[in-house]
């Protein structure tokens, strides 16, 4: 099968993630279990079938079909907050948002802002830093159809806490792009941050902008998929605004 393999120590219960998660002493230490993650059978399924069967455009290449770690700086003012790696995209290149064209939108936003040193982003070995910035995603592994299920989505909870714990004394604004990264903020900020979130929650919208006291602001902003992008719901100008308003926020500007 033409899938990377690490061959290092599994997680393949939920069990297993929140102890290795919680026993991470360092980003390092957490990319490396997450790289080792298979405890959700279906995404496994789904992520070695993908990498296995390959798109037409990429047969030749051997994708990494694992879940993917975070990306970016380990003293972060500025998180960024996705759903999923994309099938043919970070589950192909090892890496978020590298290697299709919902990444295309975002590293060029990155770029005109100031919060990347290039462009474009094709490959895990192109070059790409991120400035005071790192991207993250709810889910780890490639789901279908882009759509993990709650259980799902609940088991690869502790990865993303854990990282959140380990950026904390720097994180100072979150954009959540797309509904369910919004949704997946506030347990998040409950288990790290130990503040209940507002009952109802603030509803997701872009541009919607929640503040607590103690906590990262949080910044709604459209996903920048080809259904957005493609569309015109969300534009160029639209992201610009985002990310100079995560810089003012984060007293970047």
């Amino acid at each position: 099968m033409d899938v990377v393999r690490l061959g290092g120590v599994e997680s393949r219960t939920a069990r297993d993630v929140v102890r290795r998660a919680a026993a991470a002493a360092d980003l390092g230490v957490l990319d490396a279990e997450i790289a080792e993650c298979f405890a959700c059978p279906r995404l496994v399924e789904w992520r070695e079938e993908v990498a296995r069967v390959k798109r037409a455009a990429f047969r030749d290449q051997v994708y990494w079909g694992r879940p993917i770690p975070g990306f970016g700086n380990a003293d972060a003012e500025i998180g960024i907050l996705g759903l999923a790696p994309a099938a043919h995209g970070g589950n192909r290149t090892g890496r978020l948002f590298t290697g299709d064209r919902s990444g295309d939108v975002l590293f060029a936003a990155l770029h005109r802002a100031g919060l990347a040193n290039q462009a474009l982003s094709v490959s895990i070995d192109d070059g790409l830093e991120l400035r005071n910035t790192r991207i993250f995603p709810a889910v780890r592994c490639a789901p279908p159809d882009n759509k993990p299920t709650p259980t799902e989505r609940d088991t690869c909870a502790p990865w993303f806490h854990r990282e959140l714990e380990l950026i904390r004394p720097t994180l100072k604004v979150v954009v959540a792009l797309g509904a369910f990264a919004w949704g997946a903020w506030w347990p998040a900020m409950s288990a790290v941050y130990k503040v209940k979130a507002p009952v109802p929650r603030p509803k997701f919208g872009h541009g919607a902008l929640v503040s607590l006291p103690g906590v990262p602001d949080l910044l709604g902003c459209f996903h920048v998929s080809q259904q957005n992008t493609f569309t015109g719901r969300l534009t160029p100008a639209m992201l610009d605004d985002v990310f100079a308003r995560a810089k003012s926020l984060a007293g970047l500007a």
